[in-house]
C-alpha cells in the first residue's frame, strides 16, 4: 500500500529547479495498516539536501530519543578532531561493548552540543535562512516554473 503523502507534492528535486518527482515514499503491507491504522506519510522541508525527509507518524507509537547528529561542517574546524578523540578517549565506562559504546554516544552527544555553541557563530541561523530560502523555492517551483533571473544565488 502507498499512503498518501501530506505536506508537499515531491520529495526530490533536481539542481536545476525545473525537475522534480516523487521519488521517495513508504509503501507498507495491509496487514500492517489494519494494525496501525492512522498511519500518515509526511514529507518535511527539503534542507540542504535534494531529497526531502520523509516522517511516517502514528498516533500510538512513540520513536523515543532523537539520535545523535553530526554535522559533517563540523570537520572544518581544525580542533574538531582532536576534541572528538580525547573527549571519547577519557570517558571510562565498565559493561559488555553495546552498554559502553551507547553510554559514551550519550555523554559525546551532550559535549559536542557544548562544543558546537562554543566554536560556531550562527550557524544555526544561517542553515535555518538556506533551508527556508530552499523550501520558498521549492513552493514556487511546484506551483509554477521557476526563471533563471528569479533565482538568486544563496
Amino acid at each position: 500500500m502507498d499512503l498518501p503523502i501530506c505536506g508537499r507534492l515531491f520529495t526530490w528535486y533536481h539542481g536545476d529547479g525545473l525537475s522534480m518527482s516523487r521519488f521517495d515514499r513508504f509503501q507498507l503491507l495491509t496487514s500492517w495498516c489494519e494494525v496501525w491504522r492512522n498511519s500518515t506519510q509526511v514529507a518535511q522541508a527539503r534542507g540542504l539536501s535534494d531529497h526531502v525527509p520523509l516522517v511516517l507518524l502514528t498516533d500510538e507509537v512513540n520513536w523515543g530519543p532523537r539520535p545523535l547528529r553530526m554535522l559533517k561542517c563540523w570537520a572544518d574546524f581544525p580542533s574538531y578532531a582532536q576534541f572528538v578523540r580525547e573527549k571519547w578517549q577519557s570517558y571510562n565506562i565498565d559493561g559488555w561493548g553495546g552498554y559502553v559504546l551507547k553510554q559514551k554516544l550519550k555523554l559525546i552527544k551532550g559535549s559536542l552540543k557544548d562544543w558546537h555553541q562554543q566554536h560556531s557563530i550562527n550557524v544555526e541561523g544561517k542553515m535555518r535562512e538556506v533551508k527556508e530560502r530552499i523550501s520558498f523555492l521549492d513552493t514556487k517551483g511546484e506551483e509554477t516554473a521557476l526563471v533563471e533571473d528569479e533565482c538568486v544565488e544563496l
